[in-house]
Order: structure tokens, then sequence, then C-alpha cells
């Protein structure tokens, strides 16, 4: 899909132009339910306005997205009991700005996929040399100068 905002079907469900389920909304935000859920009570948290990456969004912005993950995620609890929620952001298939809501049962979908990437992340050996503390410290230093590798500003 491309960045063309009449392309972008969060676009069009903010402006009424494609049918979604609405659960909460605020001035800046919508959750809404995936059309392709993990399980029951998935829900979406998008911001109105078309931004690619979370990153990209202003302070209130910001704000405004993750008061309303945090009170579709109660919902999610007091409807579903799930053991919690699982929160990631993504926007790179779809390149609007969307946080996921996936309700988490311990051995579901979900459960495995996130267990799987931490015992990646602990046990794979071409990972091994970032746990190193001159590597640590490398990276700690590079973050808090703000430069990016060819040292310009990021």
């Amino acid at each position: 899909m491309s960045d063309n905002k009449s392309d972008c079907v969060f676009c069009r469900i903010v402006s009424d132009g494609e049918p979604a389920q609405v659960i909460l909304e605020n001035e800046l935000s919508i959750s809404i339910l995936d059309i392709n859920p993990l399980a029951q009570g998935h829900c979406l948290v998008i911001p109105r306005r078309h931004v690619a990456w979370w990153h990209e969004l202003t302070a209130e912005e910001t704000a405004s997205l993750f008061t309303l993950a945090r009170a579709t995620a109660k919902r999610i609890m007091k409807v579903f009991s799930p053991e919690f929620v699982t929160m990631y952001a993504r926007g790179r298939r779809i390149p609007h700005t969307h946080l996921f809501l996936i309700p988490t049962y311990k051995g579901d979908p979900t459960d495995r996929h996130f267990n799987a990437l931490e015992g990646f992340q602990e046990q794979a050996s071409a990972l091994a040399g970032l746990r190193d503390r001159g590597a640590l410290f490398l990276t700690a230093d590079l973050l808090r100068k703000g430069k990016g590798k060819k040292g310009s500003e990021s």
C-alpha cells in the first residue's frame, strides 16, 4: 500500500469512508476491532492524522493514542479476562501508525510468538556481541549524543 492518504484504509475509516467497529474514540485517536483478529477482542488504536510511525506523532497525539490504548486494554481485560493485553506498534504493511492490543492467554499464538522472540533474544549467538559491556557502552554513548553512525544528527 502506498503512503497516499486516499489509499490508506485507516484514513478512510477515520473519515467514515470505510466501515469499522469503533470501540472508543477521542479527539485525536480511535480504537477499532481488527478485521483479522488473533484473538476475540483484538483491537487497533490509530491516530486520526495519517502518520506512518508512532515516533513521528506529536506529543499530544502520542498521549492521546496511549491514553486510548490504556482505556481500550482495560475494557478488553474486563470483558475477556485474558492474562494480559499484548501491545505493539506497527506501520510497515499499512503505513499509518497502529497499536495492536491483543488479549493474550498462556500458550496462545501471540504468547508463543513473543516467547519465541524472547528466546531468540536471550540465546542467539549473533546477538551475543551486543551484550558485551563495551558494545553496550558504545551504543549508549551513540544514543546519548543523538548522532547517527555517520555523525549526522538523527
